[in-house]
């Protein structure tokens, strides 16, 4: 397996990949390559912070007045935070690189917010631990979820005031897709899951007092169906194996759907719905790094700041800022835009965001320096950012330039483009690095993470 096959594989199943591991994978074969990529993800490690001083509270205390909810709730947001700054960390320095991806993958497909941190930190360690499991369990253990519950009023789904919201998302978003399910499934299966309930410490509750037991009459089928019923039989669909097939090939692959791909996945993941096997699949196929997939795909804000530490791993001081760039990048993890989640794509790139995104390895990196030598539109768009003017007095990084020196010491400083950039560099750009000063190894890659081809992976 060739270096650039690998450097394409660690940018899409993880966060990028640095010489010395690129070095070492560079004489497996490809089944080995893969291979080990999914033994390292092999071990759930739930994300957990300190959250001791929810231990003790109960129901009744919570209720007992305003003044303790607005206390819990403020105190539950500062977790969050932390929280938040945990998941990131994980992302950083963990060596489970796929499950990581695949964990942010879920939290994008099932998107999910909650104002309560014991029940966002269970939701996040749900998705952690199926990520690379059974879909159809994954999909059971999302409808219980408390936050789910509480997200799309499965609550206030009760056995004489049906609400559709969780059913309607299920189908459209979770599931099936637009066009593959009718409003009589959606009123009929919102039926099945009256009484899903929780109770305060997050437990899964069933009310069957709340439940409907009538018979449900959803795709041609009918019965007493409850939720898990209803979730079997829209996953007896192919339809829907191939939905999931789609989101996963346009994540990994390209946005550009091939339909002989989608087909090939598709006999793979159904019936059985075996996550690790269908991406096993893919990851092993030739047509996955076919030149025309590599360097295609605008890295979302996780994934640049995942990159740029993959280079020079980087550690955030303050989670405040951190959460500050993730807000002016336009991706808060654990505050998805709503419940179709982050379109991604070019939908990453504005006006507002560009300039940061370019600027964001000079913020990040303490001792990074940009070329003044040369004016013009690419050395305007640094003006602010001149030699001896990095901003890490706004944003307190630390960054591992040793770490750099090792990963790189057999890497001479021309050679960097190959290993910083996945796609093409065009004229222009090439003109202007052309203009740099390459002697600085340190600098160089910093410059050349400041480049808009960085921003491809």
């Amino acid at each position: 397996m060739n270096k650039k096959e690998i450097q394409h594989l660690y940018w899409r199943a993880g966060f990028g990949i640095n010489p010395k591991h690129l070095e070492f994978l560079s004489s497996k074969t490809r089944k080995e390559v893969v291979a080990d990529l999914f033994f390292q993800s092999k071990e759930y490690a739930p994300l957990l912070i300190d959250t001791s001083d929810f231990d003790t509270l109960t129901y009744e205390q919570f209720t007992k007045s305003k003044k303790i909810q607005r206390a819990y709730i403020k105190n539950s947001r500062d977790k969050i935070k932390e929280l938040n700054h945990a998941w990131v960390d994980a992302i950083l320095y963990s060596d489970s690189v796929l499950r990581e991806k695949m964990t942010l993958f879920w939290a994008n497909h099932f998107a999910c917010q909650d104002k309560m941190i014991m029940y966002v930190q269970k939701y996040n360690n749900t998705l952690r631990e199926h990520a690379l499991g059974n879909f159809r369990d994954f999909v059971k253990a999302i409808s219980r979820e408390p936050s789910m519950i509480e997200y799309l009023d499965l609550k206030q789904n009760k056995k004489d005031t049906p609400n559709e919201n969780f059913a309607r998302e299920l189908m459209e978003l979770f599931t099936l897709g637009v066009g593959n399910y009718t409003e009589k499934d959606i009123k009929e299966s919102a039926k099945a899951f009256t009484g899903y309930n929780y109770d305060f410490e997050g437990s899964f509750e069933f009310n069957d007092n709340q439940h409907n037991n009538e018979f449900k009459y959803v795709f041609g089928k009918a019965g007493r169906y409850d939720g898990d019923d209803i979730i079997d039989i829209i996953l007896d669909q192919k339809t829907s194996a191939e939905f999931i097939c789609k989101k996963l090939y346009r994540y990994f692959v390209n946005n550009q759907i091939n339909q002989s791909h989608i087909d090939e996945m598709t006999q793979v993941f159904y019936p059985n719905y075996n996550i690790e096997s269908v991406l096993h699949f893919m990851f092993s196929q030739d047509w996955f790094y076919s030149e025309e997939h590599i360097g295609n795909k605008i890295k979302s804000p996780i994934e640049l700041i995942a990159g740029i530490s993959q280079v020079t791993p980087l550690s955030f001081k303050n989670t405040d800022q951190l959460i500050r760039i993730e807000r002016m990048l336009g991706q808060i993890l654990f505050y998805p835009p709503n419940v179709a989640g982050w379109k991604g794509g070019k939908n990453w790139i504005d006006s507002n965001t560009l300039m940061l995104r370019l600027k964001l390895p000079s913020i990040l990196l303490s001792n990074a320096k940009i070329a003044t030598n040369k004016k013009g539109e690419f050395y305007d768009s640094f003006n602010a950012y001149k030699k001896g003017k990095a901003t890490n007095t706004q944003f307190k990084t630390s960054s591992n330039w040793l770490a750099f020196k090792s990963n790189y010491q057999n890497v001479s400083t021309k050679e960097l483009p190959q290993y910083i950039l996945q796609c093409s560099i065009n004229k222009g750009t090439q003109d202007y690095l052309e203009t740099l000063s390459i002697n600085n190894k340190q600098d160089y890659c910093v410059q050349l993470m400041s480049l808009p081809e960085y921003q491809m992976c």
